[in-house]
């Protein structure tokens, strides 16, 4: 039985890190994955894939160019799928070369197959026979075998999984965010269950290439979670696209009258609980995800596992036993990436006597890739209401800013929030092109704990959607002024060394 300092479980954003750190702190480490491409659902099936589509369906439609004046680049041919994907499996493949040469680099041992418990410290590793694994990963599978390995320490970093509700046939016709990739064509029409994060990302990308969407959930808001006044104005934008909103509703029966691509389009009929029907040729299922935990048999490990397969831990990313971490979406919110990333980190570090701060980052910031796309970091205007919090609100919009007019998005704007009589930044929302990447901005400002006037004596670049935050500012300084707030005096510059 081969031993290691760290065996992880997952190979995934989160498993990747954790091996890495483990690494440069001069550990042994084994990263045990059931997949043979590398990257988990971050790589291959979630995060940079629809994100790739994403980009591809506003540079194959024209989107960027339509508010342009005397442009007009809009798709004039019937895109193929394969127009549609080639960039999404260049980016992957050249992700999957990137993480396998960075765990080589760093010479973790890595084994291709079904990681379960055997006890709390030793893990069966059912290896992949050949006709398991896809043409380019033959021969390494071949290679693969039935092995057992022991952890000193391990991390579970196994991620997360669509979930799959019983009514509905996945198969042609039928998919989740995992097989989506496998239409054959692109749809005249689609019905997206679940107005979540991923089904709202979906049903933009799909409405810019000119399918008819229907974007159904059971609640009567889009995004709660979001500042409500950034909410309104992704609905008016969606609303624009040509996307059907309808609240309200929730399926209760899927029949495909007619698989896709035998002999024309598709034809899936949805029943709703309010007794309508609605007819399209695709439908995409996003109802909410559940963690990949169901195969490692925890309780031999003496694991304890909560709802939805999700794996409580304390602030330093142990589980019950106290040698076993977990990090990323099999723990459960935030579920990004990003903070998958740094959980991992955080959870090795102190596996192996770092002790780094405990617990996810308090400030995060959060994107979605939606058509206009959304960044925000800190409170809503909402929370500072129902805390009884003083503040003011300062806008900028990307009509009145030079570099939002050569991007031909007159509709976003940033919304920052500003406590009283401090006006200390508490929280920044920002809905438009390239918000993903302003909204850092704001998240910097706020470790550094910036004040409006602060903001307002800084110099940003011109043209550059960072501009934004200089305006946005001096309308909060304004309105404090309106309701005899002073502006704050400035803070004393220290000595010149």
């Amino acid at each position: 039985m081969e031993s290691y300092d760290l065996v992880v479980i997952g190979g995934g954003p989160a498993g990747i890190q954790g091996a890495t750190t483990a690494r440069i702190l001069g550990k042994t480490v084994a990263l045990v994955d059931r997949h043979h491409e590398l990257g988990g659902a971050g790589a291959n099936t979630g995060t940079v894939p629809s994100k790739t589509l994403r980009e591809t369906a506003v540079v194959l439609s024209g989107l960027r160019s339509r508010d342009l004046y005397g442009v007009d680049l809009s798709l004039r041919r019937k895109a193929t799928v394969a127009d549609f994907l080639r960039h999404e499996q260049h980016v992957k493949q050249g992700l999957n070369a990137r993480f396998n040469q960075q765990l080589e680099a760093c010479s973790t041992c890595v084994f291709f197959g079904e990681a379960t418990f055997l006890g709390p410290h030793t893990i069966h590793v059912r290896g992949r026979s050949s006709g398991e694994a896809s043409d380019a990963h033959k021969e390494q599978a071949a290679l693969d075998e039935d092995r057992i390995i022991r952890g000193e320490k391990i991390l579970i970093a196994t991620g997360s999984s669509p979930s799959r509700p019983g009514i509905f046939p996945f198969g042609p016709g039928v998919f989740d965010s995992d097989t989506l990739l496998n239409l054959c064509n692109l749809p005249e029409t689609m019905a997206v269950l679940g107005a979540g994060t991923i089904g709202c990302e979906y049903a933009c990308t799909f409405a810019a290439l000119g399918t008819k969407v229907h974007l159904i959930d059971g609640r009567d808001a889009l995004l709660p979670f979001l500042d409500r006044e950034i909410a309104a104005a992704l609905v008016a934008e969606m609303e624009r696209a040509g996307i059907v909103f309808r609240w309200k509703e929730r399926a209760t029966s899927c029949v495909v009258e007619q698989a896709p691509c035998q002999g024309g389009p598709g034809r899936v009929r949805l029943g709703f609980d309010s007794g309508e029907s609605l007819v399209v040729e695709e439908v995409l299922v996003a109802a909410g995800r559940v963690s990949n935990t169901a195969t490692l048999k925890l309780e031999a490990a003496g694991v304890k596992v909560g709802e939805k397969g999700l794996i409580p831990v304390d602030p330093s990313f142990r589980t019950n036993v106290p040698h076993i971490y977990a990090a990323g979406d099999v723990i459960g919110f935030p579920a990004l990436a990003s903070t998958s990333i740094e959980q991992a980190q955080r959870a090795v570090q102190h596996a192996f006597g770092r002790s780094p701060a405990p617990g996810t980052p308090e400030l995060l910031p959060h994107g979605i890739w939606t058509i206009p796309e959304i960044g925000y970091v800190g409170a809503t205007e909402e929370e500072l209401v129902k805390k009884g919090i003083p503040h003011v609100v300062g806008r900028a919009s990307y009509a009145d800013n030079p570099r939002g007019r050569i991007l031909g998005d007159l509709a976003g704007f940033l919304k920052l929030l500003f406590r009283l009589p401090d006006l200390e930044l508490l929280g920044a929302h920002m809905i438009g092109e390239q918000a993903t990447d302003a909204i850092h901005i704001g998240m910097m400002a706020m470790f550094a704990q910036v004040r409006a006037d602060q903001f307002d004596d800084m110099c940003f670049n011109l043209p550059t959607l960072g501009e934004l935050y200089k305006y946005a500012a001096f309308e909060a300084i304004l309105a404090a002024e309106k309701i005899g707030v002073d502006r704050p005096l400035p803070v004393a510059a220290p000595e010149a060394l």
